[in-house]
């Protein structure tokens, strides 16, 4: 049963978890945001009422 013989499986799934655990993590943790968050004020802005004729 060709299916069971480990010999070409084997190098070739140790060889992807080469590449995962070393190749893509830096890549990943190297990633940076364009347009970093601001704090937002304590404050809340003082916010006016709507004064529209409802009629």
């Amino acid at each position: 049963m060709p299916q069971l013989d480990p010999t070409p499986w084997f190098p070739i799934f140790m060889f992807s978890w080469f590449v995962f655990l070393t190749i893509i993590p830096p890549k990943i943790l190297a990633h940076t945001f364009p347009n970093e968050p601001m704090t937002q004020a304590a404050e809340k802005p003082k916010t006016d009422s709507w004064n529209w004729p409802w009629y």
